[in-house]
């Protein structure tokens, strides 16, 4: 299993984009539909903070630093798949959020008004946990031997 590229994770935004695009201008009513909702950016959220909180974790206890125990090696290994679907998961939501928002600019409505911060929150949101995801792989890898002398 080879780090993510980022060329999969801009395809899988660039994709998520085309269909929220086409999603939110055919089926947004603005005044009698539903409104963009705040609990996929909260669930995002929380995700991207756990992700960074193990990537941390890991990183030390893989280092061996003093005070932390070694880390399972099957554990790491999760991890590192969990890192990997999180960033393309949330490369698929940063472009749906993404295009969510720039129609949502266009659009002039004081329905779209008012979900704008929802929108650039799920932005936001995903882009930190293609970060927290990034840095959860990173960390997962095995030390270089000159890394292990320092």
């Amino acid at each position: 299993m080879g780090p993510t590229r980022a060329s999969t994770l801009l395809v899988a935004a660039l994709a998520a984009a085309a269909v929220g695009w086409l999603l939110i201008s055919g089926l947004y009513y603005g005044e009698h539909g539903v409104s963009v909702p705040w609990l996929p950016t909260v669930t995002i959220a929380a995700l991207a903070v756990l992700e960074a909180y193990l990537a941390y974790n890991t990183r030390s206890r893989i280092e061996r630093r003093p005070g932390q125990e070694p880390v399972e090696p099957l554990a790491v290994a999760r991890f590192a798949v969990l890192a990997k679907a999180s960033s393309v998961a949330g490369a698929i939501y940063a472009g749906f959020s993404g295009a969510m928002l720039v129609w949502l600019l266009i659009e002039t409505t004081r329905a779209a008004a008012e979900d704008r911060p929802s929108a650039a929150g799920g932005l936001i949101a995903s882009i930190a946990l293609i970060a927290a995801a990034l840095w959860l792989e990173r960390a997962c890898r095995v030390p270089d031997d000159d890394d292990r002398k320092r």
